[in-house]
């Protein structure tokens, strides 16, 4: 039986395999290159703006929670696609259901966008 890694080793094997990830979904779906661009302009803009600390990180988290939400759904369609090319139902379901959480994510970023600009 095969060892697993423990502290810095599992730690640096965990951050390759996150970049790994990062790098497929950056390489594979067009959406996560829109949102990291929204990102990069939008995160500029939130250290600019004359707004309190606790406003910055929720403006900058908002964003972050956008990426997070669209790269568990493009996981959940992978292995969906992985698993059956062929429509069916709950497969179907599953993706509905991933995309429906990266719309929560967008509306709750421009909720908080919007509720901090303008006031």
């Amino acid at each position: 039986m095969k060892t697993k890694n423990t502290g810095f080793i599992r730690l640096y094997f965990a951050t390759l395999y996150s970049c790994k990830g990062l790098k497929a979904a950056f390489l594979s779906e067009p959406a996560v290159r829109q949102e990291l661009a929204v990102l990069c302009l939008l995160v500029p803009l939130a250290f600019w703006l004359d707004i309190t600390v606790v406003e910055r990180a929720l403006l900058i988290m908002s964003l972050f929670i956008v990426l997070i939400a669209e790269l568990l759904n493009s996981a959940v369609e992978a292995l969906a696609d992985r698993v059956s090319t062929e429509v069916h139902v709950l497969i179907g379901k599953a993706k509905d259901i991933g995309s429906a959480a990266v719309f929560v994510s967008l509306i709750m970023a421009m909720l908080v966008w919007g509720m901090i600009l303008l006031t």
